[in-house]
């Protein structure tokens, strides 16, 4: 059953850094060691112990007094073991103040089953190498507690005095303003709060009703009698009011008797004289002035003219008609104005009588209201008035509190020799052991955080998790490849296929490897995903990694000697242009030179012609290599050259399988450079080596890039038994 991920990157990360342990428990036991040889000899001190008790004094009658006595006997060790207490006892026996802290013990007794002292009593302890000075030590302190403790006593009370002397003008003040609120509210309201209580408000209510009433009888009334005058007058009130003054002014009166007079004289001469006679052209002229005199005058009454009102119905005025009123009509018409003005002040009476009944009303509907506000103000001052008289009476008895507090504790035993330690040394053995162990646990701890703390995938497994998590295609998962056992001999007695030097790659020489299979798999994968226009899968691939220690080189190699192995025309192209090494470790010693030399020292030239650049890898059939005869360092010029290019489209026409080793992506962008002629890109990651970070960042810059991803392939994800050809750790399976 296979180990638990984070198992595996523990044991991992041990092997890798083995000598972590062993160095810390070479470090602990010598520490141990040290120690050992190092520890104080036998020593004996003195330790004497007195006890207190509390105690309540006699003679307290205030409530505060009690409440700080009681208070008092809740101490606690830091309380008693004040600094204070502790430089009062240092200066008197002459010892360092830190050395009295550590030799000062106390113990308060509880209820509780585990106390070893009883109730209301404390244990004190002092120990020193010197017997007196521990017997006095024990005396001060008891001494110095004692005067702790009525030290706290009147601290407290004195606090609690300031709290209240602090707290009493403000709430003196807020009592103050909620009787200064009372009593302006009263001052405003209170009158009408007493008229609703005492019936006064109802009955001015009931009082403005019955007005209301008498009004309106009165108003029907003037009514019926300014109904019969207009009848037997025939005028409207207006019309009446007019005619009244018109009639009972003097000028037009004047005015309408030298009018008639006049047209009398017209109507005698016109019957002797022609219209032009000058006599009765001076008589019409005289009748027209008369008249429009007559006319003025009118509007002078009527009108306003002059500074008074103008009269209501004055439009459109005959005024010889209107003006014709006698006495007696007369009469009748300003009987008639006379009871339009009654109505007018009735109505202006009975208008006013209801708006009084509606405040007196609104008024009445506002009193509880007001009387509940009343009650919540008498109630604020009620409040405010308790609690400054609680707070007064707790100021009194605080302060008569001041001649009555004192200390909470008494002592009930002196001094006395409660034991003689002896501090022997701790065992070498031990010592020395316990410095191992816990170097040891040291070393192991380190190692776990370092297996945490890595930024790179440890197993294949998490590498396997987080393609999946990141979406990534997984094209398979090969072994871990046996560097001496792909180098040895075919058979006994014979030289290696290649000579291989201590940076050679571990390649599958020999005719049936156990690590073939899987190989296979990452071909039997690819050909289900990309593809050429041929339909049989990618058959042109760039191999690259993430970062430079991947074994990218090993893979593609590999992967072309696995499809060599089934049949197939397999051809390796160098496309680490910067780096190439592929032609030695597959056993082409070429002269680089020359080949150069032969092309015009132009890589463009070497590459335009396909014949001259690819070579036959004799030791294994059908596969052949495309090797970079010198390092350039514009490399990218090349590969994006079109003789480079067409040099891939020939591989793809005359080869069954063409695999491109290319830079890593962490070291250059090549890779993206040659993808355009390719089906696709194959990234090898390897545990122990691909970093969680450049994976991430690898892979989102081939999503945004829209780059064709074939898949990833995990390297050295398991081990494989080359004795049996079994797997030790089965891959994950993959699809």
């Amino acid at each position: 059953m296979a180990l638990p991920s984070f198992v595996q990157r523990y044991l991992i990360t041990l092997g890798q850094y083995s000598w972590m342990p062993f160095l810390t428990l070479v470090l602990g036991a010598g520490v141990g060691a040290f120690m050992a040889s190092n520890q104080p000899p036998l020593s004996q001190s003195y330790r004497y112990s007195g006890v207190l008790s509390t105690v309540t004094p006699p003679g307290i009658f205030s409530e505060t007094g009690a409440q700080i006595q009681e208070a008092g006997q809740a101490l606690s060790p830091n309380i008693l073991l004040a600094q204070n207490v502790i430089e009062f006892v240092a200066e008197k026996l002459e010892e360092d103040p830190q050395q009295v802290q550590r030799s000062s013990q106390v113990e308060i007794g509880t209820t509780a089953e585990n106390s070893r002292q009883p109730p209301g009593t404390i244990l004190v302890r002092y120990t020193n190498n010197k017997e007196e000075k521990a017997e006095e030590g024990v005396a001060l302190l008891l001494e110095a507690m004692r005067e702790q403790s009525r030290l706290v006593n009147s601290s407290r009370l004195r606090a609690q005095i300031e709290a209240i002397q602090v707290r009493l003008p403000a709430v003196e003040k807020e009592l103050r303003d909620a009787e200064q609120n009372l009593e302006a509210y009263n001052r405003r309201e209170e009158v009408n709060i007493l008229a609703a209580q005492t019936g006064t408000l109802v009955g001015a209510i009931t009082g403005s009703q019955e007005q209301q009433r008498q009004l309106k009888l009165s108003l029907e009334g003037v009514q019926a009698q300014i109904n019969s005058l207009e009848q037997r007058l025939g005028l409207s009130v207006d019309q009446a009011y007019v005619s009244s003054a018109l009639s009972a002014d003097p000028i037009i009166s004047n005015l309408r008797q030298q009018i008639y007079e006049t047209e009398s004289q017209l109507v005698l001469l016109q019957r002797d004289l022609r219209p032009e006679h000058p006599t009765i052209v001076e008589l019409q002229n005289r009748w027209q002035t008369y008249q429009d005199l007559l006319e003025q005058r009118a509007r002078e009454v009527v009108g306003g003219e002059g500074g008074a009102a103008p009269l209501p119905g004055a439009t459109d005025l005959n005024v010889r008609q209107e003006s014709n009123l006698d006495p007696t009509r007369q009469q009748l018409a300003n009987t008639l104005v006379s009871l339009k003005t009654e109505q007018e002040t009735l109505n202006r009476q009975l208008q006013a009588a209801i708006e009084t009944e509606r405040e007196l009303r609104r008024e009445y509907a506002t009193i509880p209201n007001k009387q509940l506000e009343q009650t919540r103000l008498a109630q604020e001052v009620a409040l405010k008035k308790a609690l400054y008289d609680k707070i007064q009476a707790a100021l009194l008895d605080a302060q008569a509190a001041e001649a009555e507090t004192g200390s909470s504790l008494q002592i009930a035993q002196f001094s006395a020799l409660d034991r003689v330690l002896r501090e022997e040394p701790l065992s070498k053995i031990l010592l020395l052991g316990g410095g191992a162990a816990g170097g040891l646990g040291t070393g192991a701890g380190l190692v776990l955080l370092l297996a945490f703390l890595t930024n790179k995938y440890m197993t294949s497994s998490e590498l396997l998790a987080a393609l999946l998590e990141e979406e990534a295609p997984v094209l398979g998962n090969l072994p871990i490849l046996e560097q001496e056992w792909t180098s040895q001999p075919l058979g006994d007695g014979e030289e290696p296929l290649i000579s291989l030097g201590d940076q050679a790659l571990p390649l599958l020489l020999k005719p049936y490897p156990p690590y073939l299979e899987s190989y296979d798999k990452v071909r039997n994968n690819l050909r289900r995903v990309g593809g050429s226009s041929s339909g049989s899968g990618a058959k042109v691939v760039v191999v690259t990694s993430v970062g430079r220690t991947e074994g990218k080189t090993t893979v593609a190699c590999n992967l072309a000697i696995a499809a060599a192995r089934s049949g197939k025309r397999a051809v390796v192209i160098e496309g680490d242009l910067r780096q190439p090494t592929i032609a030695q470790q597959l056993g082409l010693h070429l002269n680089g030179q020359e080949l150069l030399a032969e092309h015009r020292n132009s890589l463009l030239s070497y590459y335009n012609t396909s014949m001259d650049c690819l070579h036959p890898v004799p030791a294994i059939a059908n596969l052949y290599l495309v090797p970079c005869p010198s390092v350039h360092p514009h490399a990218t010029s090349i590969l994006e050259s079109r003789e480079y290019q067409n040099m891939i489209k020939d591989c793809r026409n005359r080869f069954d399988f063409v695999v491109i080793d290319s830079p890593s992506l962490g070291r250059s962008n090549d890779a993206l450079v040659i993808e355009s002629a390719t089906d696709g890109i194959v990234m090898v990651v390897r545990p122990r080596y691909t970093g969680k970070a450049d994976l991430k960042e690898t892979l989102g810059l081939l999503a945004e890039s829209q780059i064709p991803f074939l898949g990833a392939v995990v390297n050295g994800g398991f081990m494989v038994d080359v004795d049996e050809g079994v797997s030790i750790e089965e891959p994950i399976s993959v699809s």
